[in-house]
């Protein structure tokens, strides 16, 4: 689910869930392009693959979206 200021409520698998800031993960054409609030807003999970996918055809792995939130928990906690 997307949120405000580049970020996704995330639910995996595994029970946890959490919210993740992709701010610094949007760049480069096909990245970059989701600095656009709306674009980022088209944000959903895809029916097959299971993972966040964009209008623009950007998706990301969960494997690394699961290692994101992981991260940023660790920083949150230090």
């Amino acid at each position: 689910m997307p949120l405000p200021n580049y970020r996704l409520f995330l639910r995996f698998n595994s029970g946890q869930s959490g919210e993740v800031n992709l701010a610094d993960e949007l760049e480069g054409e096909v990245f970059g392009a989701l600095r656009d609030p709306a674009l980022f807003a088209t944000a959903s999970q895809h029916p097959v693959m299971r993972t966040v996918v964009w209008a623009n055809g950007a998706d990301l792995a969960p494997e690394f979206l699961f290692e994101l939130l992981q991260g940023q928990r660790q920083q949150q906690a230090a």
